[in-house]
Parts: structure tokens; C-alpha cells; sequence
């Protein structure tokens, strides 16, 4: 089969096949997502497909087994997630005072506040972030240790012992 050929194939039975899919999926989304699967399993195995009417038949079965497979999908994925919920119920958290830790951040001097957002929000390295800021390594390393240092002992003077806590609300940008 030929471009031309899965074209017209794809205009006779795109929209058929969409119904089929928007009466059995949760989301218009996942309608789309079964039909556009089903279209590229046809492409890839469009020696396959056999003439006429039979090939509208075969997309409907092709179709039939993908919306199978994006239903274990959605299965594996809620299993995983209630699996993952559960777990992290279980972990207890010290959640530092979010808006202690932001003010303390916002108290540092502007070059800290700079460096631990590229390290924490940015995800930069030592090297990224030394071409950021047009310097050495070096002086990142000690920069990036010095500031640190700063906010740590900000945070215990604020009252907030668990760094390891703060750290991670850093990390979400819960600091602005």
C-alpha cells in the first residue's frame, strides 16, 4: 500500500473510528490517542492490510486491541500510583514552616539567592553554572559552599533545624 493508498484509508475511516473510540475511553484525549495508535500500527504493517471493506474491519480490530492496551495502561498507572500514595503515606515528613523558609531565603544576599536557585531550581551543575555567571569553577565551588553555609545557619537561627526539609522545599520552588 502505497501513501496515497493509507491516505484515502485514513479519510474513510478516520471519524468511524473515533466514535468508536470516544464511546469507550474516559477522555476525549484518549480517544484520540487509541485512534492515532491504531493508524500507526496500520502504517507499520500496511502489507498487511487486506482490500476493500475488509481493511475498514481490520482497523476496527486494531483498534479493539489497542483501546485493551491502553486500558492496562491506565491500570498499571493507577496501581502504581496508589501503590506510590501509599508509600509516601507511610514516610513521615518534617515539613519545615514553607513561609520561614522563604523568608529567610529571601533574606540572603542577591549572588546566595542567585547561586542555590541555579543549583536547586535550575537542576545547573558547578561547570553549567560557572558559564552562567562567566567564572571559574573554582570560584563556584566556593561561592556555592559559603552560600549554603549562610543559608543553613539563617535557617537554624530561624528556627528551622531539618536543612535536609528546607533543602527539598528549596528544590520545589516553594521560595518565591
Amino acid at each position: 500500500m502505497d501513501e496515497d493508498e493509507f491516505a484515502e484509508l485514513y479519510e474513510r475511516n478516520f471519524r468511524p473510528l473515533l466514535g468508536y473510540a470516544l464511546r469507550r475511553c474516559a477522555s476525549a484525549d484518549d480517544a484520540a490517542d487509541v485512534v492515532a495508535e491504531t493508524f500507526a500500527v496500520a502504517w507499520r504493517r500496511a502489507d498487511e492490510l487486506p482490500e476493500g471493506d475488509d481493511a475498514r474491519l481490520w482497523l476496527y480490530g486494531a483498534a479493539r486491541r489497542t483501546l485493551a492496551n491502553h486500558r492496562r495502561g491506565e491500570q498499571r498507572h493507577a496501581l502504581r500510583t496508589a501503590a506510590l500514595r501509599a508509600e509516601l503515606a507511610a514516610v513521615p515528613v518534617n515539613e519545615p514552616d514553607v513561609p520561614v523558609v522563604g523568608e529567610v531565603f529571601r533574606g540572603l544576599p542577591e549572588a546566595d539567592r542567585e547561586l542555590l536557585s541555579l543549583v536547586a531550581w535550575e537542576g545547573l551543575a558547578v561547570p553549567e553554572i560557572a558559564r552562567v555567571l562567566g567564572c571559574s569553577r573554582n570560584a563556584v565551588s566556593i561561592r556555592l559552599h559559603r552560600a549554603r553555609k549562610r543559608f543553613a545557619r539563617a535557617l537554624r537561627a530561624a528556627g528551622v533545624e531539618d536543612a535536609r526539609a528546607a533543602r527539598l522545599v528549596a528544590e520545589k520552588g516553594a521560595l518565591t
